[in-house]
């Protein structure tokens, strides 16, 4: 195997790690709530606390990118997302978990920063290509997850499979050691601040960050709370969860369909089109009285969300040179971070005072807002 096929599996194992980031407290809510007598305001404030922690980690995370090295930053935050997960199998207190979620939410945010950057590089072609063809393999650690949890929870404890799963987490930082960063992906770019007063000034960079703003809390809410929905409609919390991975794996076939049907230079198009349509199921799941309506709705999400996310980030690696991927990428999500922060927990409270499915017109306002930054990308 050459070195550049040896980096596009590690790259593979790093995205599968990366998507069981982002479905792992969607699959482990249920089990967790009932461990530490958590209502879904907590939840919601564990799912907020990870965006929280986003934002600085993964800022700086663009630096050590681009300055330090893309091989410690990656192997760093598999390790960070391991030790968590076993942290959080051992929690007894609502305040452990949290401590975990903060590591967890570190770890992650070195990964994704590292493994976004890498993404043109080891899967080539058109950026647009790149991104959602590897993000098709993040949809698919998110698609197993729920399943590998529950699975392991039917034969082990919860602290026991929290360890397991971190024990798959090191798999990347293994793979890691075998590469050869500086030979197929260069050298790590010199220290200078001109390179972040160009991203700062630039308008493709906050258009493109507010298009995480909007669309982040969107999936964040789906991958938390499907279940939960599901169960208010009288779902049974199995078929909820099966419901769940439904999800993802239309979320994953969106995001392959879009790498090899989506022609160079309508991705601005493509955005606009599924944040109406996101727009359009989210405002059904806050209406809908029908059972089956809702069932179907909840894989419908999973089918619109899924491009979304890789096509914003090729624009924003068109926009920029290679050496500032790294910094672009962690402006991209600090910017983005906010709203995964905040929408969150206004959708929490409000779950509270009325009912989820109520209080998810708040995602359909989020898909209007990413509507209209794409009507903007249009015309820049």
């Amino acid at each position: 195997m050459s070195a550049m096929e040896f980096l596009t599996a590690m790259m593979v194992a790093t995205l599968l790690v990366g998507g069981m980031g982002v479905a792992i407290l969607g699959s482990i809510k249920v089990p967790l709530a009932a461990r530490l007598q958590m209502d879904e305001v907590r939840v919601g404030g564990l799912v907020s606390l990870f965006g929280f922690t986003l934002i600085p980690v993964i800022f700086i995370a663009g630096f050590l990118t681009d300055l330090v090295g893309k091989q410690a930053v990656l192997m760093t935050g598999c390790a960070c997302m391991s030790a968590s997960l076993a942290f959080l199998g051992a929690a007894t207190r609502y305040f452990m978990a949290l401590g975990a979620i903060i590591l967890f939410s570190a770890g992650w945010s070195l990964l994704t920063n590292v493994g976004n950057v890498l993404t043109p590089i080891a899967f080539g072609g058109d950026t647009a290509y790149a991104t959602n063809l590897a993000n098709v393999f993040f949809g698919l650690g998110a698609f197993l997850t729920p399943l590998l949890v529950t699975a392991l929870l039917r034969r082990l404890t919860f602290g026991w499979t929290m360890v397991g799963i971190g024990g798959l987490v090191l798999i990347p930082l293994l793979m890691a050691l075998r590469v050869d960063f500086s030979t197929v992906t260069g050298p790590a770019a010199a220290a200078t601040d001109a390179g972040l007063h160009t991203l700062l000034a630039a308008p493709m960079l906050w258009l493109c960050g507010m298009g995480l703003f909007f669309y982040g809390p969107m999936e964040a809410s789906l991958a938390a709370w499907a279940t939960t929905y599901l169960q208010e409609q009288h779902v049974k919390d199995t078929t909820a969860a099966g419901f769940l991975s439904g999800f993802w794996l239309t979320f994953m076939m969106a995001r392959l369909a879009t790498a090899f049907l989506l022609p160079k230079g309508f991705e601005a198009q493509l955005i606009l089109a599924l944040a109406l349509a996101s727009a359009l199921v989210l405002g059904l799941m806050v209406v809908s009285r029908s059972r089956a309506l809702a069932m179907a709705l909840v894989p419908a999400a999973g089918m619109v969300f899924g491009p979304i996310f890789p096509t914003l980030m090729a624009v924003l690696f068109d926009a920029f040179a290679q050496e500032l991927h790294g910094r672009a990428v962690g402006l991209f999500f600090a910017i983005g971070g906010v709203g995964w922060t905040v929408i969150p927990i206004l959708i929490g409270n409000y779950a509270r005072q009325t009912s989820l499915q109520r209080a998810l017109i708040i995602t359909v306002a989020a898909a209007v807002g990413l509507a209209g930054v794409a009507l903007i990308l249009l015309r820049a």
